[in-house]
């Protein structure tokens, strides 16, 4: 697997503190969290592109996969009426544009929280249709979109495989592939290695993280209730060998260096062991 490193814990240093540690503890590629002060699409004029393209090339560490800030404030897709929605797909437009300027050929998408008041079918035809709005922009950038579930506590519309497969398949495109973040079928239950077995090619990335089993908190690989070893075996057996970012997120924040020197080191020390 390549492993990559996100940007989501950096963002009270400099972003060159992210391309530095990467570089220095070994990881494959970054992962670009597309909120302030870094890379908030909207702002990613030409000055601040190109400063990112010199440190990816300074430190030799590309941005593979961009992931603009959308499940929270001012951005939710599943939230609000249809003008809410629809400006929301704007700027999720924007951001498909500066992925290919940042030379990544991959975008996350992750299907926030909707209203409680909606019912599900509605919550879930609001999903498709955003979708296929993004697609075209996906098809002429060459950009491919990966949808991420998230866990039953940060969205309400797609938190498992079945929901996963089932839009996969109403949304049939070369431009939209799934992503196995490990916190969500630990803790809904499913057997994470079943993504590679079901998807298939379809599976696009993963989300390389520990879990306490009763929070969607994402843990330092190791230092949670995954049995690590035989997931990681299982999703290899499965056919999965790409992209797997260490998604640290923000629990580390005052200590992130640290954290991604030792959420690397684990993680390679476990896959040694299952060559």
């Amino acid at each position: 697997m390549r492993l990559g490193l996100f940007t989501a814990g950096y963002q009270y240093r400099q972003l060159e503190d992210a391309f530095r540690d990467a570089r220095d503890f070994g990881y494959d590629y970054i992962e670009l969290w597309g909120g302030y002060p870094h890379a908030f699409a909207p702002e990613l004029d030409g000055d601040r592109i190109g400063g990112i393209l010199s440190l990816a090339e300074e430190y030799e560490i590309p941005v593979e996969i961009f992931t603009p800030e959308h499940n929270a404030y001012p951005f939710n897709y599943m939230l609000g009426d249809e003008g809410c929605r629809r400006h929301a797909v704007s700027y999720l437009q924007l951001a498909i544009k500066k992925t290919r300027e940042l030379g990544a050929g991959k975008m996350l998408l992750s299907v926030g929280h909707g209203e409680s008041f909606r019912p599900p079918e509605e919550k879930r035809q609001r999903l498709i249709r955003t979708l296929e709005e993004l697609l075209p922009a996906a098809e002429r950038e060459d950009v491919v979109l990966l949808l991420e579930p998230l866990t039953r506590w940060e969205s309400d519309t797609c938190t498992s495989l079945p929901e996963l497969l089932s839009v996969l398949e109403e949304v049939d495109s070369p431009f939209l592939q799934g992503i196995c973040d490990l916190v969500v079928p630990f803790t809904g239950g499913e057997d994470p290695a079943d993504y590679p077995r079901k998807l298939g090619e379809r599976l696009g990335h993963i989300h390389l993280v520990d879990s306490d089993g009763v929070s969607e908190d994402h843990l330092i690989p190791g230092e949670g209730k995954i049995p690590l070893k035989n997931v990681l075996r299982d999703i290899r057996a499965a056919g999965y060998d790409g992209t797997a970012t260490i998604e640290l997120v923000t629990n580390y924040i005052s200590c992130q260096s640290l954290a991604s020197q030792k959420a690397i080191d684990n993680v390679k020390e476990i896959l040694e062991c299952i060559k």
